[in-house]
């Protein structure tokens, strides 16, 4: 498989703890970045990827749990509901997996690539990926929802993908 060319950023860059600018108009360059980051992520045999994770400062996420690939800009959650928690991974914090707790349900408004507004309700597992995305594009990561204990058993890897996000940062 050939690569996107996209490189996704890991734990300890600090792109990941910024927020995400909206975006004003959706433009042919929007696009071709959704559709890149889409290749990104089934490359990576992700189910989500927001745009802060390929180093880009757009409020831009792309999410498919099996049942289609969705493309969405600007996403707001504007309704939750009930609770789960799911133990989740994220192609920036690789090797950890983390039980977090979310709303079982969720309504998100956004935009689609035909900058068309599109309203979503979503349960269980899509929920639990919107949020997580959603979180992204707010400079939260999954370590934020552990526990103390918790981050310091998972300490050693934060610390060596934190030591490789900065060696990446020196070949560039």
């Amino acid at each position: 498989m050939q690569e996107t060319g996209l490189r996704i950023k890991t734990f300890g860059d600090p792109v990941l703890r910024k927020k995400a600018k909206p975006v004003k108009e959706v433009t042919a360059g929007h696009r071709k970045t959704l559709n890149l980051m889409a290749e990104s992520m089934y490359e990576h045999s992700g189910i989500g990827l927001a745009a802060p994770q390929v180093g880009i400062s757009a409020q831009l996420i792309v999410i498919d749990i099996g049942e289609g690939l969705y493309k969405l800009i600007n996403p707001k959650i504007v309704k939750r509901q009930g609770a789960q928690a799911i133990q989740e991974g994220c192609l920036s914090v690789p090797g950890i997996c983390i039980k977090v707790r979310r709303s079982r349900q969720v309504w998100v408004e956004a935009l689609n690539e035909d900058n068309r507004p599109v309203r979503i309700e979503a349960k269980d597992l899509f929920a639990c990926v919107l949020q997580h995305e959603i979180d992204h594009l707010e400079g939260r990561l999954i370590v934020d929802y552990t526990s103390f204990l918790n981050k310091l058993k998972i300490k050693r890897k934060l610390k060596a993908l934190k030591a490789g996000a900065k060696a990446c940062k020196l070949q560039l």
